[in-house]
């Protein structure tokens, strides 16, 4: 189909709303109970609509960013809604600004919304759309950050959902005590369990090396951003200074980011965000990058759309599971013996709960 046979954008529905997490996750800096969420809809003029949300993280960027991402769109309006055409335009009339931030993260979401749309006018999902098949793909649960005890209940109750791999919010003022919580994963789990864990940027490269080397012997599959997301050099200095292997990536903002960090050697492995990699397209570019690179990939969030493009990544690992949207979608991925399959319905498979939506919109 070229650019002049694409249906053209005629309109938008952006919603901003608080969606209730189906259990609290708890982080150093207290409980997320609610996820700040820019639900996306995009109308194109053969009928179709393309839906896709964003993660604005905390609520006082939820306003701005669903403004942002409702001006961004009434722009297109008219437009060809062929994604490569919407990047390019977008990305000319962005370049003064800077295509970092929220900016990014509105056009992400509409690239993930137009590729919606076009999967649901192939009447196919999109990992079929992108060319491959729609086969589960190992999952891990993402827990938050919790004493041993309790991290064993939540391990215990995320087995019987179906969970065989598991990531914990590490940096206890104890270091210690992330080993206990290791140690009381493995009692539940068993020995040979896939165990992660993630620091968020929390120390300067002589404490994370100090720190990491206490969780050497743990067996975990990665310890996360040890260090600050842009201290591509410091992660290649931890990384070559402790056996445990580094991930990074949640945080590059497009190819740009992942450009650097690959060239600095800073990870083992490569954990694009679909939202922050610029959508499917930039997700498609990074999958490339991370080939050619002999990167292993795991996602970040949106676990509805990455179950999709892991599917479609030559390299994929690992899906992590952070179901920030599940209490409004009514069709998230279903879990399976450590393995998350994507829906199969055309598109990414979003499909609005309104009556959910109605019910915390006021």
């Amino acid at each position: 189909m070229t650019t002049e046979q694409y249906p053209k954008i005629t309109s938008s529905r952006i919603r901003a709303v608080m969606a209730p997490l189906a259990l609290p996750h708890k982080t150093a800096s207290g409980t997320l109970e609610a996820a700040p969420l820019v639900l996306i809809d995009i109308s194109r003029n053969d009928g179709i609509t393309g839906s896709a949300y964003l993660f604005s993280y905390t609520p006082v960027a939820l306003e701005p960013l669903a403004l942002l991402t409702k001006n961004l769109i009434n722009g297109l309006v008219g437009e060809s809604s062929d994604p490569a055409t919407v990047n390019a335009l977008l990305d000319q009339r962005a370049r003064l600004l800077g295509n970092q931030g929220l900016l990014a993260m509105a056009i992400s979401g509409i690239d993930m919304a137009l590729w919606d749309a076009d999967a649901k006018r192939a009447e196919k999902p999109l990992c079929k759309l992108l060319g491959q098949g729609c086969k589960p793909v190992r999952v891990y649960d993402s827990l938050g950050q919790m004493p041993p005890e309790e991290t064993a209940r939540e391990v215990e109750a995320s087995h019987e959902r179906g969970f065989r791999a598991f990531k914990i919010k590490a940096g206890h003022p104890d270091p210690q005590v992330d080993a206990a919580v290791v140690r009381a994963i493995r009692n539940v789990a068993g020995n040979d369990v896939w165990i992660a864990a993630d620091f968020n940027q929390a120390f300067d490269v002589d404490e994370a090396i100090q720190r990491m080397k206490i969780l050497d012997d743990e067996g975990l599959a990665w310890i996360e951003e040890p260090v600050h997301a842009t201290d591509y050099l410091g992660h290649a200095v931890v990384r070559s200074n402790i056996r445990t292997p580094v991930q990074t990536g949640e945080n590059w903002w497009g190819i740009a980011d992942m450009q650097k960090s690959v060239a600095a050697k800073a990870s083992d492995f490569a954990m694009p965000d679909a939202m922050k990699i610029g959508g499917v397209t930039g997700w498609r570019r990074a999958s490339q990058l991370a080939q050619d690179a002999s990167l292993p990939v795991a996602s970040h969030l949106f676990v509805e759309i990455s179950s999709h493009l892991l599917n479609a990544t030559p390299t994929a690992m690992i899906l992590e599971w952070f179901d920030i949207a599940g209490t409004l979608v009514a069709n998230t991925p279903t879990i399976r013996d450590g393995h998350a399959l994507p829906s199969s319905e055309p598109g990414i498979g979003i499909i609005w709960d309104e009556y959910a939506i109605s019910s915390i919109s006021g």
